[in-house]
């Protein structure tokens, strides 16, 4: 388990995170607070791999709160304010949410941790996208692609998909970089559904997905270390 503590002078900001920190499975959100100085407190005796800290805080600013934290524990900022995202990733942050916080993009950054601190760790299994007003799980192991149209995703699956307003590139940020493969600018796939190379298609399942030509070179690179084709 990864634990955590949240740090925000505002309550209702703290909600969200202990909301959103209970649909992590990997996550174990051990407490929250208001007071910088408590938090530090609380630190010294029980040692926690994360913590969420807000930057405008009334007695000591989160970018300045975080040089007092130990080397081993990493910090994700929280704020309203984007003009601080240069600094907190000078100062090594692992992550960076603007607020409102959503749950995907917090889904993501709590994947990040988990990498971050554990190589070794067993992959996760599952990621969370929004369908409408619904947060919709989606099984990483049976995903077969991802597919984007205009400004809107479809995380197919063996047997569902799923439609959510996201971009390309955040989707390739949460896909386990070892098992999907972009094979046209429009199509993501998972190597491990992967059946069957055609000229401008592969075959993932019983799916047909088309393949960019500037794309299957790589691909090809890609499949042959798995398939170990000559």
């Amino acid at each position: 388990m990864l634990k955590a503590i949240a740090i925000d002078d505002e309550p209702m900001a703290l909600e969200v995170i202990k909301a959103h920190a209970k649909k992590v499975t990997f996550l174990d959100l051990q407490e929250t607070f208001v007071s910088a100085m408590e938090a530090l407190d609380f630190l010294k005796k029980n040692p926690c791999d994360l913590v969420f800290l807000d930057i405008n805080m009334p007695d000591i600013t989160g970018l300045d709160f975080s040089q007092l934290l130990p080397k081993n524990t990493s910090v994700i900022f929280t704020t309203a304010y984007s003009q601080y995202a240069v600094d907190a990733f000078n100062i090594n942050a692992l992550d960076y949410l603007l607020k409102p916080i959503d749950f995907s993009r917090f889904m993501k950054a709590c994947q990040k941790a988990y990498e971050n601190i554990n190589e070794e760790a067993p992959k996760i299994p599952y990621l969370f996208v929004k369908d409408g007003y619904d947060l919709v799980r989606v099984s990483i192991e049976n995903l077969l692609f991802v597919e984007s149209e205009g400004n809107y995703l479809t995380f197919k699956e063996s047997d569902k998909k799923t439609v959510t307003r996201m971009t390309m590139t955040e989707a390739i940020e949460m896909l386990p970089k070892s098992e999907f493969f972009r094979v046209h600018k429009s199509f993501v796939i998972n190597l491990n559904h992967v059946k069957k190379i055609e000229r401008h298609q592969v075959w993932v399942d019983t799916e047909a997905v088309p393949i960019a030509a500037n794309y299957r070179d790589d691909l090809m690179e890609v499949l042959k270390k798995i398939w170990m084709v000559k």
